[in-house]
């Protein structure tokens, strides 16, 4: 039965059908396949139960927040703030490049929104000031990580979905600071060493005076992480409530405050959110009605008896968990292979011993690393479609990051507090 799913939807994807349809049909014609007899409402209320989770109500209005900010002047104005205050230093936009990415993803929980609403922007800064336009592409694309570790983070909330609804999605949010946090300072460390190395140019230092108007300047759009992580982790309010006020947030700020998006556009940026939050649902839909029939066939059992044995240890679990989701990532979506794997694995991860939380941070973790590496990663993609670049240029120089990324990841595995400790 295995075998016969994964040929499938292998033929639909040679045949360049979108994911979503391999995703829902092999599963249906496996089961028509193997159990003729099968009642197809049964199958259509799995996709029904797979978007009926109130939790599912993160998705677009976080979505629908980011895209507001970045059809405003929200990144500009963080990228100023940062910028007048390290921007002198050696390596110093280099450094505001990750940060921004960081505070963004705290407001978008995308990579491939912050990949636009920060890279436009810091590329053209970056390259005035001497960098190599393949080094400037990787640090945006593998510093957009962060937005999936930092919260509110998307794939997070998938996986507290796929993973049952035992998983906090609070929890996660607050579990992923530190990991994000650390993957900052590595790669504003790396970007320190390597503007000495390559004697970049120190951008000209910016007075105090202007640095507070800046700061002035940037003070609600700080505030958005603050009021987001801050409520949640204080049990002010529950995610879903955080993702309407995350909207309410956004619209205050870009429409009447700063008044960069007039009432007349909103309508037009909540149809790009609809179109896609409605892929997301699409896909999660499918990622249910799979999970069900693979959990029928007990193909979740077949596979960990096969890769993890019959009592594998909390570490080698890990070790599994991370190979498999960061090589899925590398071609195919994260939120896919999210949806795929971790009923799969879950399960065999929990009985070893290992905490539900951490394995989502090393899930969502691996997730964001393999977008950004290829040869499939979404991330790519984007940049090489968002700067009008060639795909060879736009990897070119992101070994150095995958290196730093696939090094934290062990740290994460063999130090579970690192993402745990806030919570306990």
């Amino acid at each position: 039965m295995l075998a016969t799913l994964l040929s499938i939807m292998v033929i639909l994807l040679l045949l360049n059908f979108p994911m979503m349809i391999p995703l829902m049909l092999a599963p249906v014609v496996v089961m028509l396949i193997f159990n003729p007899n099968v009642n197809m409402d049964l199958l259509m209320g799995q996709l029904l139960t797979g978007i009926e989770s109130p939790v599912l109500l993160c998705v677009p209005l976080f979505i629908f927040a980011a895209d507001i900010m970045t059809s405003g002047k929200t990144s500009e104005k963080l990228l100023d703030f940062i910028g007048s205050f390290v921007g002198h230093i050696r390596g110093g936009y280099a450094v505001t490049t990750a940060a921004a990415c960081s505070m963004f993803g705290a407001i978008s929980g995308s990579t491939q929104a912050t990949v636009v609403a920060i890279g436009r922007p810091m590329r053209e800064r970056l390259l005035k000031l001497g960098y190599k336009d393949s080094n400037a592409m990787a640090l945006i694309i593998n510093s957009s990580d962060i937005a999936l570790l930092i919260p509110p983070s998307i794939g997070m909330i998938i996986y507290a979905l796929a993973a049952g609804s035992g998983v906090s999605v609070g929890n996660l949010f607050i579990a992923g600071i530190i990991p994000g946090l650390i993957v900052f300072l590595a790669f504003s460390l790396y970007s320190v060493v390597y503007a000495k190395i390559k004697d970049i140019p120190l951008a000209d230092r910016v007075s105090w005076p202007d640095r507070f108007k800046y700061l002035w300047k940037s003070i609600l759009p700080l505030g958005f992480p603050v009021l987001i992580i801050g409520g949640i982790y204080l049990g002010i309010f529950t995610p879903v409530e955080a993702s309407g006020i995350s909207v309410l947030y956004a619209l205050i700020l870009e429409v009447f405050i700063y008044r960069t998006i007039p009432w007349k556009q909103i309508p037009k940026i909540a149809l790009s959110t609809g179109l896609v939050t409605s892929a997301v649902f699409v896909l999660v839909a499918g990622g249910q009605l799979f999970t069900w029939v693979i959990g029928y066939a007990r193909i979740p059992q077949q596979i960990t008896e096969a890769v993890l044995g019959t009592d594998p240890s909390a570490t080698y679990v890990l070790i599994i968990v991370s190979i498999f989701f960061f090589v899925g990532c590398m071609f195919v979506d994260p939120i896919v292979v999210i949806l795929v794997l971790t009923p799969i694995f879950a399960p065999a991860a929990e009985a070893a011993g290992v905490d539900l939380i951490h394995l989502g941070i090393i899930i969502t973790f691996q997730a964001a690393l393999g977008s950004a590496t290829p040869p499939f990663g979404v991330d790519i993609f984007t940049a090489s479609a968002v700067f009008k670049k060639p795909y060879l240029e736009v990897i070119k120089s992101t070994p150095p990051f995958i290196i730093m990324l696939l090094i934290i990841g062990v740290l994460l595995i063999f130090f579970p507090q690192l993402s745990l400790v806030l919570i306990n």
